[in-house]
């Protein structure tokens, strides 16, 4: 961090100008781009706070027309993604801004993908060398502007997007669909609730947790996923308790981005299990994260003995190992009043067989440390149920 003044340039892995007040950089930024009209992608929550008119008053005073679509639900959909291509192209916009949390940004980015394509949008699964199917002239432009501290979207590569039909989680990818700039500026983040803080710091955490225990060999990703984690458990409590910590926030944005840096490497069980019931009980994604964390992590501990041995070092806990951090996640959660078990939000057994044949089948499921049958799978979800 350079300073007490939370401003800094970086490249890693695109541009990002992060630090206070730095939304204030946006009409320059745009002209970066090459964006005169933007078309304004931001979910229906955020319209009336603060952060979106700080926004808009910038665009105003900069003399900026804009069209705006919050026609967005926080588990972005396939048909929330065409209706906002159709208002794109019914507009005289010539490029992008999605404001907002991971759900605006993923859905922003994926429409931004879509502007010019002749495919539907489920050809560009992240399967195989579906991407090479992308028409990249048909691309928007599209700058980002995160608003809470969770998912890292401003940083990825790829859009998740819940096709309603199968009721299920897809990943839509393109090496292009990184965004060029990214402003991050800690202060958007400050009118975030304590819950939602919660929920998206916990989100920040799991995506630096599994790219960490994944298997493979990239100590770039794994240097960046342990520091995460040092952000996180430093300044997450504070973050919650106190939403105008500048410090804290800014922290926070940065684990944000680290986890999406980091999990190039790979997720694991968490999100295998968290796409499934996310697409199916259209329940937040950090929540599930932070709900399945502890369990996965025990299921998981024989093959992670060493890495959490670094890892509960790294982080200052006693007795170093899997227990250890799985005690240090249960007493955070508590400070977070995070819930202990998936049916205090309302998720059942009714569908249990079939979350556990899609977390099978999920991208995530690849890099967990111990691959897990579809009645493995079941069984790690009742456990998470029931405590």
């Amino acid at each position: 961090m350079a300073g007490k003044s939370f401003t800094v340039n970086w490249n890693y892995p695109t541009s990002v100008r992060f630090g206070l007040g730095r939304i204030n950089d946006l009409p320059k930024e745009l002209g970066t781009i090459g964006v005169s009209k933007p078309f304004l992608i931001t979910d229906s929550g955020l319209v009336g706070l603060p952060p979106f008119a700080t926004l808009k008053n910038i665009l105003d005073n900069a003399k900026i027309s804009y069209e705006v679509f919050s026609d967005i639900k926080p588990n972005p959909t396939g048909k929330n993604v065409e209706d906002g291509v159709r208002a794109y192209r019914q507009s005289s916009c010539d490029g992008v801004i999605a404001f907002g949390g991971g759900s605006a940004l993923d859905a922003g980015k994926a429409i931004a993908l879509m502007i010019g394509q002749t495919r539907p949008l489920w050809d560009f699964e992240d399967v195989g060398d579906n991407w090479t199917r992308v028409q990249i002239d048909g691309m928007a432009p599209c700058l980002v502007i995160p608003t809470t501290a969770g998912t890292g979207s401003e940083v990825g590569r790829a859009s998740v997007i819940t096709n309603e039909d199968e009721h299920r989680k897809v990943i839509i990818f393109h090496p292009r669909m990184m965004p060029p700039v990214v402003l991050a500026d800690p202060e958007l983040t400050y009118a975030l609730p304590p819950s939602l803080t919660a929920a998206t710091g916990m989100d920040a955490f799991s995506h630096c947790l599994e790219a960490y225990c994944a298997p493979g060999f990239h100590p770039m990703a794994e240097g960046i996923a342990l520091e995460g984690m040092r952000l996180v458990k430093e300044f997450l409590p504070t973050a919650f308790k106190q939403g105008d910590n500048a410090e804290a926030r800014a922290n926070m944005l940065v684990a944000s981005t680290m986890g999406a840096t980091a999990f190039q490497k790979g997720l694991g069980a968490i999100h295998a299990l968290a796409h499934p019931l996310g697409a199916i009980y259209d329940a937040h994604h950090g929540m599930l994260n932070a709900i399945l964390m502890p369990y996965v992590l025990e299921a998981n501990a024989s093959a992670i003995q060493d890495k959490m041995v670094r890892l509960a070092n790294h982080l200052g806990l006693s007795n170093p190992g899997p227990q250890s951090v799985i005690d240090w996640v249960l007493q955070l959660r508590k400070t977070l009043s995070i819930p202990h078990t998936l049916s205090e939000i309302g998720i059942d057994t009714s569908q249990a067989e079939r979350i556990a044949n899609e977390a099978v089948k999920d991208p995530s499921a690849g890099g967990n440390p111990i691959q897990y049958s579809a009645k493995e799978y079941e069984s790690l979800f009742t456990k998470a149920l029931t405590g």
